[in-house]
């Protein structure tokens, strides 16, 4: 397993660096503090997963982010000071499967690291999905939608593996929140909701007025059957 981290601060690399080695010893860790190497990385060392810091001395961490998407749908967790909710949305919507802010719990973040990679199932382990226009393959996260492929992260994937299983029922922001990070921590419910929208906008006519992915309002959300629509 490798970890790439876009860092700055030394005391964080060597933080993060020191529980890897002594909770996660199999993983391997890739730092640079410089927002352009780390893109560089996140192609030449294709990792398992990028922690990104926003506070970076040459890019701006939402640049890095937006460059990385443009070519790979590695899982990204962001790790920064940033705590705006303005902030936390937009790293979502630009494309980042988590976002934690410093200062951090090192186990918790080792969590989340583990949970992010878990979900990257080897070819032909996990059987594809199909619910009306929709195919989706979890081991390859190839997506199609009426015969056409659309592109989703890691995190999009994994919320729609779990509402395609239960395609025609409501699933609870809980048991959605726990199937994707594995726990239901302060602020899911609202990293969802920005996921959700994500996905609307990939799949639906018109994200608005979505007639795919519904919400049972207070309790979750549901994937519409065909005689549902």
């Amino acid at each position: 397993m490798k970890v790439l981290l876009v860092e700055d601060d030394e005391n964080i690399v060597e933080t993060i660096s020191m529980a890897l080695r002594m909770r996660w010893p199999e993983a391997k860790l890739v730092a640079t503090h410089l927002g352009e190497r780390g893109v560089e990385l996140a192609g030449d060392e294709v990792p398992d997963v990028v922690v990104l810091d926003l506070g970076l001395p040459d890019l701006n961490g939402f640049e890095v982010l937006k460059r990385i998407r443009s070519f790979s749908s590695v899982p990204i967790i962001i790790l920064t000071v940033k705590s705006e909710e303005a902030d936390i949305v937009k790293g979502l919507e630009w494309g980042a499967d988590d976002y934690m802010v410093k200062p951090f719990r090192q186990l918790e973040l080792l969590a989340r690291l583990k949970t992010l990679t878990r979900r990257q199932s080897p070819p032909g382990s996990v059987a594809p999905l199909a619910c009306g226009p929709l195919r989706f393959d979890p081991a390859t996260r190839e997506l199609l939608y009426s015969n056409k492929e659309v592109s989703i992260t890691a995190t999009e994937g994994h919320i729609l593996q779990h509402l395609m299983r239960n395609a025609g029922h409501v699933v609870t922001h809980a048991s959605l929140a726990e199937a994707v990070w594995g726990e239901v921590y302060d602020g899911a419910i609202n990293s969802l909701r920005v996921h959700i929208r994500r996905l609307r906008e990939k799949l639906e006519q018109n994200p608005n007025r979505p007639v795919l992915i519904r919400t049972k309002a207070g309790v979750g959300y549901f994937l519409a059957v065909p005689d549902q629509r």
